[in-house]
Protein backbone atom coordinates (compact mmCIF):
# COMPACT_ATOMS: atom_id res chain seq x y z
CA UNK A 1 0.00 0.00 0.00
CA UNK A 2 1.38 3.61 -0.79
CA UNK A 3 0.81 5.05 2.26
CA UNK A 4 3.50 2.17 4.22
CA UNK A 5 6.08 3.75 2.00
CA UNK A 6 5.61 7.12 1.30
CA UNK A 7 5.35 10.20 4.30
CA UNK A 8 5.83 13.77 4.08
CA UNK A 9 8.65 15.12 5.41
CA UNK A 10 7.67 18.12 7.39
CA UNK A 11 11.01 19.28 8.06
CA UNK A 12 13.31 21.24 6.00
CA UNK A 13 16.94 19.77 6.47
CA UNK A 14 19.95 21.66 6.81
CA UNK A 15 22.55 20.06 6.06
CA UNK A 16 26.19 20.74 6.97
CA UNK A 17 27.93 20.27 3.11
CA UNK A 18 30.94 18.49 4.28
CA UNK A 19 29.71 15.77 6.00
CA UNK A 20 28.09 14.57 2.53
CA UNK A 21 29.61 13.47 -0.78
CA UNK A 22 28.11 14.75 -3.67
CA UNK A 23 26.76 13.12 -7.16
CA UNK A 24 25.57 15.33 -9.98
CA UNK A 25 22.95 14.26 -12.65
CA UNK A 26 21.37 16.27 -15.30
CA UNK A 27 18.64 16.98 -13.06
CA UNK A 28 19.42 16.37 -9.52
CA UNK A 29 22.08 16.32 -6.83
CA UNK A 30 22.50 13.41 -4.78
CA UNK A 31 23.50 13.71 -1.27
CA UNK A 32 25.18 10.45 0.20
CA UNK A 33 27.86 9.17 2.58
CA UNK A 34 28.70 5.58 2.93
CA UNK A 35 26.33 4.05 0.21
CA UNK A 36 27.70 2.28 -2.31
CA UNK A 37 28.78 3.78 -5.55
CA UNK A 38 26.51 1.67 -7.56
CA UNK A 39 23.34 2.65 -5.57
CA UNK A 40 23.81 5.84 -5.94
CA UNK A 41 24.20 5.65 -9.81
CA UNK A 42 20.88 3.66 -9.93
CA UNK A 43 19.41 6.56 -8.01
CA UNK A 44 20.54 8.70 -10.34
CA UNK A 45 19.68 6.88 -13.76
CA UNK A 46 16.24 5.97 -12.32
CA UNK A 47 15.55 9.28 -11.31
CA UNK A 48 16.62 10.39 -14.70
CA UNK A 49 14.11 8.08 -16.48
CA UNK A 50 11.66 9.31 -14.22
CA UNK A 51 11.95 13.20 -14.75
CA UNK A 52 11.54 12.74 -18.58
CA UNK A 53 8.55 10.21 -18.51
CA UNK A 54 6.51 11.74 -15.97
CA UNK A 55 7.13 15.52 -17.67
CA UNK A 56 6.15 13.17 -20.90
CA UNK A 57 3.11 11.28 -19.23
CA UNK A 58 1.71 14.93 -18.20
CA UNK A 59 2.34 16.98 -21.15
CA UNK A 60 4.64 19.29 -18.96
CA UNK A 61 8.10 18.60 -20.69
CA UNK A 62 8.53 22.48 -22.23
CA UNK A 63 7.69 23.80 -18.63
CA UNK A 64 10.01 22.00 -16.27
CA UNK A 65 13.45 22.15 -16.41
CA UNK A 66 15.70 21.38 -13.56
CA UNK A 67 18.91 22.64 -14.42
CA UNK A 68 22.18 23.72 -12.51
CA UNK A 69 21.06 25.37 -9.16
CA UNK A 70 17.02 24.19 -9.38
CA UNK A 71 18.14 20.79 -9.37
CA UNK A 72 16.21 18.68 -7.48
CA UNK A 73 18.09 17.23 -4.55
CA UNK A 74 18.28 13.39 -3.27
CA UNK A 75 19.34 12.57 0.68
CA UNK A 76 20.59 9.05 1.20
CA UNK A 77 21.42 8.24 4.90
CA UNK A 78 23.75 5.41 5.48
CA UNK A 79 20.60 2.70 6.45
CA UNK A 80 17.15 2.54 8.00
CA UNK A 81 17.99 3.64 11.68
CA UNK A 82 19.69 6.88 9.86
CA UNK A 83 17.32 8.00 7.81
CA UNK A 84 14.53 7.52 10.24
CA UNK A 85 16.88 9.33 13.25
CA UNK A 86 17.46 12.51 11.08
CA UNK A 87 14.00 13.17 9.70
CA UNK A 88 11.70 11.77 12.06
CA UNK A 89 9.84 9.13 10.11
CA UNK A 90 8.69 5.70 11.33
CA UNK A 91 10.42 2.64 10.45
CA UNK A 92 8.13 1.31 7.85
CA UNK A 93 8.69 4.32 5.83
CA UNK A 94 10.71 3.44 3.03
CA UNK A 95 11.26 7.09 1.73
CA UNK A 96 9.71 11.02 2.07
CA UNK A 97 9.71 14.21 0.55
CA UNK A 98 9.66 17.80 0.83
CA UNK A 99 8.29 18.63 -2.09
CA UNK A 100 7.62 22.73 -2.23
CA UNK A 101 11.98 22.47 -1.83
CA UNK A 102 11.93 19.66 -4.31
CA UNK A 103 13.61 17.22 -2.02
CA UNK A 104 13.71 13.19 -1.18
CA UNK A 105 15.14 11.19 1.32
CA UNK A 106 15.42 7.52 1.59
CA UNK A 107 18.36 5.16 1.94
CA UNK A 108 20.10 1.86 0.69
CA UNK A 109 18.05 -1.01 -0.72
CA UNK A 110 14.54 0.84 0.94
CA UNK A 111 11.78 -1.04 0.00
CA UNK A 112 9.41 0.27 -2.82
CA UNK A 113 11.66 2.90 -3.31
CA UNK A 114 12.41 2.82 -6.86
CA UNK A 115 8.66 1.45 -8.18
CA UNK A 116 6.86 3.21 -5.14
CA UNK A 117 8.30 6.35 -3.59
CA UNK A 118 10.41 8.02 -6.47
CA UNK A 119 8.57 8.02 -9.08
CA UNK A 120 4.79 9.07 -7.00
CA UNK A 121 7.13 11.76 -5.18
CA UNK A 122 8.73 13.19 -8.27
CA UNK A 123 4.94 12.92 -9.42
CA UNK A 124 3.66 15.37 -7.09
CA UNK A 125 6.90 18.05 -7.21
CA UNK A 126 6.81 18.12 -11.08
CA UNK A 127 2.43 18.58 -10.80
CA UNK A 128 2.92 21.29 -8.17
CA UNK A 129 5.48 23.00 -9.70
CA UNK A 130 3.05 23.55 -12.54
CA UNK A 131 -0.40 24.31 -10.84
CA UNK A 132 1.42 25.93 -7.91
CA UNK A 133 2.12 24.89 -4.43
CA UNK A 134 -0.08 26.56 -1.86
CA UNK A 135 -2.96 26.12 -4.80
CA UNK A 136 -5.96 25.40 -2.55
CA UNK A 137 -8.14 25.04 -5.90
CA UNK A 138 -6.42 21.59 -6.75
CA UNK A 139 -8.39 18.64 -4.69
CA UNK A 140 -6.27 15.93 -2.58
CA UNK A 141 -7.93 13.64 -5.07
CA UNK A 142 -6.19 15.12 -8.22
CA UNK A 143 -2.51 15.71 -6.73
CA UNK A 144 -2.81 12.21 -5.52
CA UNK A 145 -3.59 10.68 -8.81
CA UNK A 146 -1.34 12.55 -11.09
CA UNK A 147 1.35 11.48 -8.53
CA UNK A 148 0.16 7.82 -8.40
CA UNK A 149 -0.28 8.01 -12.66
CA UNK A 150 3.66 7.45 -12.58
CA UNK A 151 3.83 3.96 -11.11
CA UNK A 152 2.88 1.57 -13.33
CA UNK A 153 1.52 -1.25 -10.92
CA UNK A 154 -0.67 1.19 -9.15
CA UNK A 155 -1.75 2.95 -12.92
CA UNK A 156 -2.11 -0.77 -14.44
CA UNK A 157 -4.25 -2.25 -11.71
CA UNK A 158 -6.60 0.97 -11.15
CA UNK A 159 -9.55 0.86 -13.48
CA UNK A 160 -10.38 -2.99 -12.49
CA UNK A 161 -10.43 -1.47 -8.59
CA UNK A 162 -12.82 0.96 -9.40
CA UNK A 163 -14.93 -1.32 -11.35
CA UNK A 164 -14.64 -3.73 -9.13
CA UNK A 165 -15.91 -1.24 -6.95
CA UNK A 166 -19.01 0.21 -9.04
CA UNK A 167 -20.08 -3.86 -9.18
CA UNK A 168 -20.14 -4.07 -4.97
CA UNK A 169 -21.86 -0.74 -4.52
CA UNK A 170 -18.70 0.72 -3.10
CA UNK A 171 -17.90 3.05 -5.43
CA UNK A 172 -17.11 6.99 -4.20
CA UNK A 173 -18.23 9.79 -6.44
CA UNK A 174 -16.32 12.69 -7.13
CA UNK A 175 -18.25 14.76 -4.50
CA UNK A 176 -17.27 12.71 -2.06
CA UNK A 177 -13.97 11.74 -3.05
CA UNK A 178 -12.80 15.40 -2.82
CA UNK A 179 -13.70 15.17 0.82
CA UNK A 180 -11.17 12.15 1.43
CA UNK A 181 -7.93 12.60 3.31
CA UNK A 182 -6.02 9.49 2.86
CA UNK A 183 -3.34 10.33 5.22
CA UNK A 184 -6.14 10.21 7.88
CA UNK A 185 -8.30 7.04 7.33
CA UNK A 186 -7.23 3.64 8.84
CA UNK A 187 -9.90 1.23 6.66
CA UNK A 188 -7.17 0.11 4.09
CA UNK A 189 -9.49 -0.55 1.39
CA UNK A 190 -10.87 2.70 1.18
CA UNK A 191 -7.15 4.07 1.07
CA UNK A 192 -6.92 1.56 -1.37
CA UNK A 193 -10.06 2.35 -3.43
CA UNK A 194 -9.20 6.89 -3.28
CA UNK A 195 -6.04 5.82 -5.20
CA UNK A 196 -7.61 3.82 -7.39
CA UNK A 197 -10.03 6.55 -8.16
CA UNK A 198 -7.40 9.33 -8.31
CA UNK A 199 -5.56 7.78 -10.77
CA UNK A 200 -8.42 6.59 -13.44
CA UNK A 201 -9.64 9.98 -13.13
CA UNK A 202 -6.71 11.30 -14.16
CA UNK A 203 -6.07 8.34 -16.70
CA UNK A 204 -9.73 9.24 -18.28
CA UNK A 205 -9.09 12.91 -18.71
CA UNK A 206 -5.79 12.18 -20.62
CA UNK A 207 -6.80 9.32 -22.82
CA UNK A 208 -10.16 10.23 -23.22
CA UNK A 209 -9.44 14.08 -23.86
CA UNK A 210 -5.62 14.47 -24.83
CA UNK A 211 -2.95 15.54 -22.93
CA UNK A 212 -3.52 19.05 -24.51
CA UNK A 213 -6.71 19.62 -22.91
CA UNK A 214 -5.15 17.77 -19.31
CA UNK A 215 -2.20 20.75 -19.84
CA UNK A 216 -4.78 23.85 -20.35
CA UNK A 217 -6.81 22.14 -17.54
CA UNK A 218 -3.60 22.31 -15.19
CA UNK A 219 -3.08 25.82 -16.54
CA UNK A 220 -6.46 27.18 -15.40
CA UNK A 221 -6.61 25.80 -12.39
CA UNK A 222 -3.20 27.84 -11.85
CA UNK A 223 -4.60 30.91 -12.87
CA UNK A 224 -7.93 31.02 -11.97
CA UNK A 225 -7.67 28.95 -8.80
CA UNK A 226 -11.55 27.53 -9.19
CA UNK A 227 -11.51 23.93 -10.24
CA UNK A 228 -15.42 24.32 -11.72
CA UNK A 229 -14.33 27.24 -13.65
CA UNK A 230 -10.96 25.50 -15.10
CA UNK A 231 -13.38 22.43 -15.71
CA UNK A 232 -15.49 24.39 -17.72
CA UNK A 233 -12.49 25.62 -19.15
CA UNK A 234 -11.48 22.69 -20.72
CA UNK A 235 -13.62 19.74 -20.69
CA UNK A 236 -17.43 19.57 -22.01
CA UNK A 237 -18.20 19.03 -18.15
CA UNK A 238 -20.13 22.47 -15.93
CA UNK A 239 -19.57 20.74 -12.89
CA UNK A 240 -18.07 17.87 -10.90
CA UNK A 241 -21.07 15.85 -11.46
CA UNK A 242 -21.24 15.77 -15.34
CA UNK A 243 -17.36 14.46 -15.18
CA UNK A 244 -18.45 11.90 -12.48
CA UNK A 245 -20.89 10.44 -14.91
CA UNK A 246 -19.21 10.57 -18.21
CA UNK A 247 -15.70 9.12 -16.41
CA UNK A 248 -18.45 6.25 -15.08
CA UNK A 249 -19.83 6.00 -18.89
CA UNK A 250 -16.64 5.51 -19.76
CA UNK A 251 -15.42 2.72 -17.14
CA UNK A 252 -18.72 0.95 -17.97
Amino acid sequence: MLSLFIFLCSFSLIAAQDKWNISKGTHFIVYFKNAPESFIQKVIDNAENYYNEIADNLGFRRYNFWLWDNRARIYIYDDAQDYCANTGQPSWSGGCANIKDKIIHTFPFAKGFFETVLPHEMGHIIFREFVGFDNNAIPLWLDEGAASYQQDLRNSTADKIVKDAIKKGEFIGLDSLSNINPHTITDTNKVNLFYAESVSMVDFLIKKFGQDSFIYFCQQLRDKKDFSKALASAYPFKDIQELNESWLHYLK
